[in-house]
């Protein structure tokens, strides 16, 4: 047995057996970010024998305050192929299946049969929603972890007489009262512990070892740093795995969350749409609903600043008779803003597909992203 597992093989819970087993599993990580770099580095360097890591997204730098997978180097690099190199130099031994592409409905089921378990390091609902069917209709179990600001959870779903994800949260919340990472913020560091609790449930349930989150959801408070557990039960009622599922196949998630379908021509315009018309005779009016600190680290030239929190008080300030452009950083907190405006009484109101980000991203790269 490998010298590199000395620590292991002396845990009368491990030992060699368990050794053995840790070498012969197959774990698959959905994402190679926050909680997917943690959670590799420590799968990897414990011997899982085989690791699959499945992420579309290239290294940007404002990943590396947490995604510690990745380094300077690696920025523009796509994320799996960073991964590949990082892993292969903590332990040769583990073999690195990579799949740079995103995980989707037409692909999910397929790929999860290939592997014992499941590593949930996704940072949306629409893929936390496809993982969860995706492992249930594989028969895997998976484990679970999210994290925003200062908090984090981890629990396991999918395994046999336990809960699934949906029967926690049966419903998605609306799109636009959820912020992503890059709008909320997290601490650096937190993910790295909620990875790192990854790791240590996947280890577990591959060596059969103490008493695995199952039916249990552990809510960690960094600010305080103090834990507490949430019990969840297998709902016999839930659309997925209760006793008459009508999941019976991938869906569309996006759609499900509220996300895609919610989105028509009459509400949005392009970024490249919105450059045209600044540089017409009568430009519209832009109001930017992000956080005031979101503003100060970029914003279109010419752009008024009201926080979606503050619209409903301050639509008297805006001429309904003007075209209006709301504009957040990816586009929910904006069609909600369009949709409030339009409920007021405004009729010349779009939404900036994409956000400030798609426009950095296709129109001024002189914009600072985020």
């Amino acid at each position: 047995m490998n010298l590199r597992y000395a620590r292991h093989l002396t845990l009368p819970e491990v030992g060699a057996a368990g050794q053995e087993r840790l070498g012969a599993a197959r774990v698959l990580l959905v994402g190679a970010g926050g909680l997917g770099s943690p959670a590799a580095l420590y799968l990897a360097a414990a011997g899982v024998g085989t690791l699959g890591i499945i992420d579309g997204d290239r290294v940007d730098v404002t990943n590396l305050q947490r995604q510690i997978l990745h380094g300077t180097s690696d920025v523009g690099r796509s994320k799996v192929d960073s991964a590949v190199d990082r892993l292969g130099d903590l332990n040769p031994g583990v073999n690195v299946e990579s799949y740079g592409f995103t995980l989707t409905s037409a692909n999910a089921v397929e790929l999860f049969r290939r592997y014992d378990l499941i590593v949930d390091g996704s940072d949306n609902f629409p893929t936390r929603y496809l993982v969860n069917d995706a492992a249930i209709l594989a028969g895997k179990p998976y484990v679970y972890g999210s994290i925003f600001k200062f908090d984090g959870q981890v629990s396991v779903f999918g395994a046999p007489g336990g809960p699934c994800y949906r029967c926690l949260f049966a419903e998605p919340p609306a799109p636009e009262l959820i912020p992503s990472c890059a709008e909320a913020g997290v601490l650096g560091v937190l993910p790295g512990i909620i990875g790192t609790l990854q790791a240590l449930e996947t280890i577990k349930l591959i060596l059969g070892i103490g008493k695995p989150l199952v039916g249990r959801l552990l809510m960690f408070d960094g600010l305080a740093l103090t834990t507490r557990e949430l019990k969840v039960h297998r709902d016999p009622a839930c659309a997925m795995c209760g006793d008459a599922p009508t999941i019976t196949a991938p869906i569309d998630y996006e759609a499900f969350c509220g996300i895609s379908a919610a989105r028509t021509d009459e509400e949005e315009i392009s970024p490249e749409a919105l450059e045209s018309a600044l540089e017409g005779a009568s430009p519209p009016v832009v109001i930017d609903v992000r956080e005031s600190w979101e503003w100060q680290v970029a914003h279109i030239a010419g752009s008024r600043h009201i926080p979606l929190a503050a619209l409903p008080s301050r639509v008297s300030e805006l001429d309904a008779r003007r075209e209006i452009i709301t504009v957040c950083h990816r586009g929910a907190r904006s069609l909600s803003a369009r949709r409030l405006l339009a409920g007021a009484g405004f009729s010349r109101v779009k939404s900036l597909a994409g956000g400030i980000d798609a426009y950095a991203a296709r129109v001024d790269p002189k914009l600072s992203r985020y």
